[in-house]
């Protein structure tokens, strides 16, 4: 389904991360109206004490969704390493410390790796939404590569400057937004997220048809 004329539904994205904001609304421009939550940069975190990606996405949404009367998302994602057992995985937005940049993250891989050959790596991303703090889904997005041994790029955010995409030739900091998004871990989970709305829209509507013949 995709919207021209017509107001477009509202989707909250719980998020401070403006480069994730844009990656977001990109994605989804043609079927909804991403708006960063209300008042997001004001709402005092709560603590990722997940274990895996899945329950990090599940907490946030549903502890942000407390904020909102509408749907709300969260996503938790990052870079795992297989030479580095999976790191940093769920603590890759803070892997070199709670206040690290992307930059300082980079350079802690990067000192890592130093030397290893083997460099297979894969980005995750689990999007969840929830709805006055009850979970309604998760969705699950990976996208496998390997790290450069420097950064290469000034497009994206985060791990994107050191992660090699075959299919591209280049890494995903020297990609343009939209054709990341194609391929992406986000990008997949964003698709997965849409498709599952789509068909809850689908059989409201053949719900509502039935009763009012």
């Amino acid at each position: 389904m995709v919207y021209h004329d017509r107001v477009k539904p509202v989707l909250y994205c719980a998020t401070t991360n403006a480069a994730k904001v844009r990656e977001f609304q990109a994605a989804l421009a043609d079927y909804y109206e991403v708006r960063q939550l209300p008042g997001m940069g004001q709402i005092a975190p709560p603590e990722e004490t997940g274990e895996t990606f899945e329950e990090n996405a599940a907490l946030k949404a549903m502890y942000y969704s407390g904020f909102c009367e509408d749907r709300v998302f969260a996503d938790d994602s990052g870079l795992e390493v297989d030479a580095l057992g999976g790191a940093p995985g769920v603590h890759s937005a803070r892997f070199a410390g709670e206040d690290a940049t992307d930059a300082d993250n980079n350079r802690l891989v990067l000192e890592r790796m130093d030397g290893v050959s083997a460099r297979s790596a894969r980005f995750v991303c689990v999007i969840a939404v929830a709805v006055a703090g009850s979970l309604m889904a998760t969705f699950r997005g990976t996208v496998e590569g390997r790290l450069l041994t420097g950064p290469k790029g000034d497009h994206g955010f985060g791990y994107d400057p050191l992660f090699y995409y075959p299919p591209f030739g280049c890494s995903f900091g020297e990609a343009e937004l939209h054709r990341k998004g194609e391929v992406s871990h986000r990008g997949e989970a964003l698709r997965s997220m849409r498709a599952f709305f789509e068909t809850a829209h689908a059989s409201d509507s053949s719900r509502s048809s039935s009763s009012n013949p």
